[in-house]
């Protein structure tokens, strides 16, 4: 995008702001989002920095307007000013060298002016204002980006949530099943069916267990901690996401819980084919913000150039003045009489001829920055187009892994479900149990794994496209929630 044109954002329809407290139940991800863009520190900041790029606009625009100044002035002379003449200058039968005092000025002196000036012809104004619109398009772009960013980090972030909240569930229920089988162990040992040896493996499998499910806590904490942060919220232990990974149907967005919908729906899953590798690079090069800013400061970079260039052209400006002079003797009258009325006007021209080739300088200096922006931008534009195709592979393979886990978890279940039979039956050992439950457990976060690197996957790519939702352009709608 290029121009002086500002990129405003749209967050869509405001969610629920957080104050010091999380609304009462868990919060789905699109709320989260919204009170994201509510209170993010860092998308304040951008703001603050696009309102000093509006100042500065509307300061280019006084350069091109006319100046006008008002001046008033009054003098006590304590002891008038007196100068000598000769004397001839009164008396023609004075001697040559003969001198008279005259006193010049009376005790009191008002002056006032009114002046007035107005450029008619000055290129460094009109191409400043230009480089003044450029940067407020610029400031508006970092706004936008960092908009994007603020988004995206709280979307990886309520997925790393889920998915450290999904592996306490697993352990959880492993170390239920394992206790489970324990007691069966114990039951079957005091039968004379067991032996001590598969009742001490289960103990020592609990005792492993068990110090992982405070690990998977800690790291629940932790990433409540992150997310809260993003939130600028107080009390991380008062926020609570919905949605479940291990739930999550990527195939069938009917199949889903109305939170797991949700999640899905904001991310654009499951409503229409994915675009390909080439439509993907296509959109990115047309929306990504920071190619952006980059094309807006090449065009800042030029207009630098033409700053500088323009010193070799002629200023033109035309100017006026009205005075008002007044003296007397006595006491102090406001512009007592007598006073004096002056009145002028001009045009004024000033050409920089030589200035000891500082400005051939500047222009060498300019125009290398101007080459360097040039450079940046296309090399910007090639990482680009590769950035967006990695992310893409990545969540493909990310969904397809997700496809290939969810039937891995079934058969899992299964197994699992007919190997607990079988040791009720004594036709299988504690040890094929153990095993089966151990693939059940991998299975499913495995499963809640390849979701979690999907939606992650899906997250950062729209950010490498430029496309977020609830983040968008002038005159496009900011998102369907």
């Amino acid at each position: 995008m290029k121009g002086s044109v500002l990129t405003v954002l749209t967050l869509g329809v405001a969610g629920p702001a957080l104050a010091q407290q999380v609304p009462a139940g868990a919060m789905t991800l699109p709320e989260v989002v919204r009170s994201a863009l509510d209170r993010s520190r860092e998308i304040q900041q951008a703001r603050y920095a696009l309102d000093e790029a509006e100042g500065q606009v509307s300061e280019a625009w006084g350069s091109i307007y006319p100046v006008v100044g008002l001046s008033a002035n009054y003098t006590r002379n304590l002891s008038p000013s007196v100068s000598f003449l000769p004397a001839l200058i009164f008396n023609p039968q004075a001697g040559p060298d003969e001198l008279i005092p005259v006193r010049f000025g009376a005790d009191n002196m008002w002056t006032s002016s009114i002046t007035v000036d107005q450029p008619v012809l000055d290129a460094a104004s009109f191409l400043g204002l230009g480089a003044a619109g450029r940067f407020r398009a610029l400031q508006g772009e970092v706004l936008r980006e960092r908009t994007q960013a603020v988004v995206t980090r709280v979307r990886i972030a309520y997925y790393e949530l889920l998915l450290a909240q999904e592996q306490e569930r697993l352990i959880d229920n492993s170390v239920i099943r394992v206790r489970e089988n324990r007691d069966e162990a114990k039951a079957l040992y005091r039968a004379g069916l067991a032996s001590d040896y598969e009742v001490l493996r289960l103990e020592v499998e609990l005792a492993n267990l068990e110090p992982n499910l405070r690990r998977a806590g800690n790291a629940i904490a932790q990433a409540r901690r992150q997310l809260a942060v993003e939130l600028d919220l107080e009390d991380p232990e008062l926020l609570a996401v919905a949605g479940s990974l291990a739930t999550m149907n990527l195939g069938d967005l009917s199949a889903n819980t109305p939170d797991n919908r949700a999640i899905l729906q904001f991310s654009g899953i499951g409503e229409s084919g994915g675009d390909s590798g080439a439509a993907l690079v296509a959109g990115a090069l047309g929306e990504r913000s920071d190619l952006r800013q980059l094309e807006l400061t090449e065009d800042l970079r030029r207009t630098e150039l033409r700053l500088e260039q323009a010193q070799y052209f002629p200023t033109v400006s035309v100017f006026g003045g009205y005075d008002i002079i007044a003296q007397q003797n006595g006491g102090p009258v406001f512009f007592g009489s007598p006073r004096a009325y002056g009145r002028r006007v001009g045009v004024r021209l000033s050409l920089n001829i030589f200035n000891g080739f500082q400005r051939e300088s500047r222009i060498d200096q300019r125009r290398a920055g101007f080459r360097s922006a040039q450079s940046q931008t296309r090399l910007a534009r090639d990482q680009a187009e590769a950035q967006v195709r990695t992310v893409a592979d990545q969540a493909d393979e990310a969904l397809s892994r997700a496809r290939g886990q969810e039937f891995a978890v079934q058969q899992a279940g299964r197994g699992f479900e007919i190997a607990r039979a079988q040791r009720r039956e004594g036709l299988l050992s504690q040890l094929e149990l153990t095993d089966a439950e151990v693939a059940l457990r991998q299975s499913e976060f495995n499963y809640a794994q390849a979701v979690y690197d999907y939606l992650t996957a899906r997250a950062r790519l729209d950010e490498a496209v430029g496309q977020v939702p609830l983040v968008d352009r002038v005159g496009l709608a900011a998102g369907s929630q």
